[in-house]
């Protein structure tokens, strides 16, 4: 594992294998590069150049008490891709990775940008008249407080029993428990409500490269419908409901997210 350093001094880590098309794996809230893993070995099996990158407060990186918020977080892919030198690579985010991603798109456009993938995330989690597909029951009225005990369990979606069950393949292929990061630390609490404050959808309509909204069927967070409504927005766009997945579609049904990002991949100019 490499580490880089930001511009306000916080040490990103970062797993660099392979050759050929780059692809930066960048996991969701509290989740380390190594729940990529059943991606990391297809992507190098198709002949990709794969990076896993750990956020500040994720993973083996720093866990600073500041820059806890997601324009910071979009700051440091940008950091990261001028420490490596990479360009014309391919972002794939989970969760709150891929709001990572929007950040940086927000921040920086389309440079250094060839495709976006997002897993599971939708572009904004608010709840309003005219958007139905955020976290169940956030409303700007309890919004302020919604969060305050980590991510509760919404009683949707896919049973937890089931999705932990999926887990078991990642552990073997692992050898261990994937690391995970405190959801109720000081450090991560002002990053989950500033990522659940954001509305990404005038961001989602912009992108100018390829990108493909990933949705798991029985997300447990919010209705899968948030993908084929993002992609509706923006003409290089495409939505892809995964079947029997919740939220981590890319542990649910490894072989089925493997599969749409090879094709993705092999369908970029």
């Amino acid at each position: 594992m490499s580490t880089i350093a930001t511009s306000d001094g916080v040490n990103l880590h970062y797993t660099d294998e392979g050759g050929g098309q780059p692809v930066v794996l960048i996991a969701g809230f509290t989740a380390s590069a190594e729940t990529w893993e059943l991606q990391r070995r297809a992507l190098l099996s198709a002949g990709h150049r794969v990076l896993g990158l750990d956020r500040r407060s994720h993973g083996s990186s720093d866990n600073p008490a500041y820059g806890q918020r997601m324009a910071r977080h979009g700051k440091d892919i940008r950091d990261f891709l001028d420490a490596t030198g990479l360009d014309r690579v391919v972002l794939v985010g989970g969760s709150m990775g891929a709001s990572a991603i929007w950040a940086y798109y927000d921040l920086f456009g389309a440079d250094r940008l060839r495709g976006i993938v997002t897993i599971d995330q939708t572009p904004k989690m608010v709840n309003d008249e005219v958007w139905p597909y955020g976290f169940y029951g956030l409303t700007r009225h309890n919004l302020g407080t919604f969060f305050e005990d980590g991510v509760p369990d919404t009683g949707r979606g896919r049973p937890v029993a089931e999705s932990v069950q999926r887990l078991g393949r990642l552990i073997e292929a692992l050898g261990r428990v994937p690391q995970m990061s405190d959801a109720r630390a000081p450090e991560t609490w002002p990053l989950l409500q500033d990522h659940a404050e954001q509305d990404w959808r005038d961001v989602v309509a912009r992108v100018a490269v390829p990108s493909l909204f990933i949705a798991g069927r029985d997300s447990q967070l919010w209705p899968c419908e948030h993908a084929t409504a993002a992609a509706a927005t923006n003409s290089r766009a495409a939505a892809l409901i995964v079947e029997e997945s919740g939220h981590a579609a890319n542990i649910d049904q490894p072989d089925l997210v493997n599969e749409a990002l090879l094709k993705f991949l092999a369908g970029l100019a």
